[in-house]
This record gives structure tokens, C-alpha cells and sequence, in this order.
């Protein structure tokens, strides 16, 4: 049965969907993070709008499934908006802290939601974009996804339910994604398990066009798969991170960043000595302590429930404003803009072990 498209019982504006649009159209209910200029970032007032609609479209019995997409053609979305983050503890406020606790607490919210959700990660899709992607039932990338958990070049850890998602991915290519921060495409995305589908981007308006008319099921689930078996594809051929694994495989499962970057310039692993030198450099050059926090974390998250990985994630974040490297990381690419941030410590030797393991400590 198909409905006709009606106007959302939600759809009254305020200043709370100012940037996310919401619409009912066939049975779906529809979210657009609507701030391209700063590629969708996320704001508070984003994450409360996309929960309260979640929330009453999950008891609704018209609503068989949600898509979620970002406006515009360059961006899904780009994460947090970081710069009010920053400014919110230089200035004492709190919402630096009501920020992380909310954005987890909708992440979750899309591991568990009751009906099918679609994210289409059309353009850039980093950090807390991830945390919105992650959990939906299906993942779609287009030729113009770029992929990412970002943090450590910004002093940060991989968060959002990172620390579930990466170490899951097959191998130590969640561990070399996760410390790196290096993004991807759609080949890798998918043989990574972090996307299901592949659609050309000329084929989204299509999409959308055959989602108003989808006779629905029992099983919305199902009528959404099919739809996109016939537009799209769930592998792409050669992925650069196949023929690199060999070599991530080994050297992400060294004992510790000291050992990784060694290896990386002395030893050749499968054809791989130009991507390892390069790799060494660039992880010379993120935040030794977030680094060394990720590895750590990640680690630790392979054994964890998602609950407790968002858990750990949260514990870390109350302590990392004020010990960490974000503020000097943020203030150094994006507030000064000079790219030479001051990271504490400078190098990984001269990072004690100990301080990575308070962090861990109270969990």
C-alpha cells in the first residue's frame, strides 16, 4: 500500500529545526542536517531536533522508516561544531559536557531504533557524521563519500561509538584508520564494513523519486534493501585497502606508536615502503597523547558492548578539555589557523604510559 505524501505533524518551524528539516512523505520520515556552508556540522540544537523526531516517529504507527541526509553535495556531515565547543570551556559554560552526553545518547538511540533507518553518506561524512551513519540498518556512499575518524589531528579521540565500530572492522585496518585519521572512499568504506551500498550520485534523485512510490511490507526492511539492489552495488573492485593490508596488519599490531613508527620507516611489508613512510610522517605530526588514548581505547573497545564503549567514550571526554590536547589542537586549525599546534608532549618518547592509563582510571 502506498500512502500519498502528507505534511509532517512535526514540521512547525522553530529555532530547534532551524537546521534540520524534517518531512513525511510515503511512510518515511525524512531528516536534512541543513547547514551546508559548514558541511552539516553538528550543533546541540541539531542533536535535540533529530532526537525529539526519532523519538515520536518511533511510536508512530504511519512512519515504516527514516532517512537521514545532508544538504548540499559536499558534505553528509562533518562531525561536531568543534569551534563552539572550544568556545564554550574557554569560556566556562557547559556546553562542551551537555554536548558529548547528548550526541552519544542519539547515536545509541540510532544502533536500537525500532524501524529501518537509511543514511545517505553522500560527500563528506567525518566523526560525528560517523555516529550518526554507524548505527542506521543501511549505509549508503556515492562516488563523492569521504570517510573519516579525524581526531587525533585535532588532539582528540575517535569517539561517537568509535571505539565499537573501528576495532570491528576485519584485521588492524580499524586501528590504523582510528589513530591515522586518513579518510576514505567508497571502495574502502565497503570493504571495511563501514558502508552497504554504493550508489553514483546521479542515481539519488532516482532514489528519492522511487521511496515516494515503495509499496510497503511487513517488512520495511526488506522493501528498502530491494530498492537499492536495483539502483546501487555492494562491492566496488579494488579497494586500496585490500592490497594494503598485509602490511596494516603488521604494523598496527605492535605493542605500542613508538614500535609502529620504527617498523613503518625500517622494515618493507608486501610492496608497501612508500605508504609506510608516509604513514610514519603523518603520524608524527598528530597529537602523541591522543594517539597513544586511541590506541588504548580502540583496544580496549574490541572487548566491550556498545553501551560500555559509549560509556568509556564519555568517561574520556570529561577529563579531555582540560587534559587533553583538543583546545590546543582546535585553537592551532581552526581559531589561529597557524598548523602548528603545541601538543603536550611534543613526541611520543616523551609520553609516559602512565598518563594514557589515568584516563582509563574510575571506568
Amino acid at each position: 500500500m502506498t500512502a500519498q505524501a502528507r505534511p509532517s505533524a512535526e514540521s512547525t518551524a522553530s529555532s530547534l529545526d532551524a537546521h534540520v528539516q524534517n518531512e513525511v512523505r510515503n511512510h518515511i520520515g525524512h531528516l536534512t542536517l541543513n547547514r551546508p556552508t559548514g558541511l552539516n556540522a553538528l550543533t546541540l540544537d541539531m542533536v535535540r531536533s533529530l532526537q525529539g523526531h526519532l523519538d515520536a516517529w518511533a511510536v508512530d504507527p504511519q512512519i515504516h522508516a527514516v532517512v537521514l541526509r545532508g544538504a548540499g553535495e559536499k558534505g553528509f556531515c562533518a562531525g561536531g561544531d568543534i569551534r563552539s565547543l572550544y568556545e564554550s570551556f574557554k569560556s566556562n559554560d557547559t556546553l562542551h559536557q551537555d554536548f558529548f552526553v547528548e550526541e552519544y545518547a542519539l547515536d545509541l538511540c540510532i544502533h536500537h531504533y525500532p524501524k529501518p533507518i537509511l543514511a545517505l553518506m553522500d560527500g563528506f561524512t567525518l566523526g560525528g557524521g560517523m555516529g550518526l551513519a554507524q548505527g542506521a540498518d543501511l549505509r549508503v556512499v556515492t562516488e563523492r563519500s569521504r570517510l573519516a575518524m579525524p581526531e587525533t589531528a585535532i588532539g582528540y579521540f575517535p569517539d561517537v561509538g568509535g571505539s565499537y565500530f573501528l576495532p570491528r572492522i576485519p584485521g588492524e585496518l580499524g586501528i590504523y584508520l582510528g589513530v591515522s585519521g586518513v579518510q576514505i572512499q567508497a571502495a574502502d568504506a565497503l570493504y571495511c564494513g563501514l558502508a552497504d551500498w554504493y550508489l553514483d550520485s546521479s542515481k539519488l534523485a532516482t532514489l528519492n523519486e522511487q521511496l515516494d512510490t515503495l509499496a510497503w511490507s511487513q517488512y520495511p526492511l526488506k522493501n528498502l534493501q530491494g530498492l537499492l539492489a536495483k539502483l546501487g552495488v555492494q562491492q566496488l573492485a579494488n579497494p586500496p585497502l585490500a592490497a594494503l593490508r598485509p602490511a596494516i596488519d603488521h604494523f598496527f599490531a605492535l605493542a605500542d606508536l613508538p614500535s609502529m613508527i620504527e617498523q613503518l620507516r625500517r622494515v618493507t611489508v608486501a610492496d608497501s615502503h612508500a605508504w609506510a613512510l608516509k604513514t610514519a610522517d603523518l603520524l608524527q605530526s598528530r597529537s602523541p597523547l591522543a594517539m597513544a588514548v586511541t590506541l588504548a581505547m580502540l583496544r580496549r573497545g574490541r572487548h566491550l558492548s556498545l553501551e560500555d564503549c559509549f560509556a568509556m567514550e564519555l568517561h574520556l571526554d570529561r577529563q579531555w578539555f582540560e587534559h587533553g590536547d583538543l583546545i590546543e589542537g582546535v585553537r592551532a586549525l581552526l581559531i589561529d589557523k597557524d598548523k602548528q599546534p603545541k601538543w603536550n608532549p611534543a613526541t611520543l618518547q616523551a609520553l609516559d604510559p602512565g598518563r594514557v592509563e589515568q584516563f582509563f582510571e574510575g571506568l
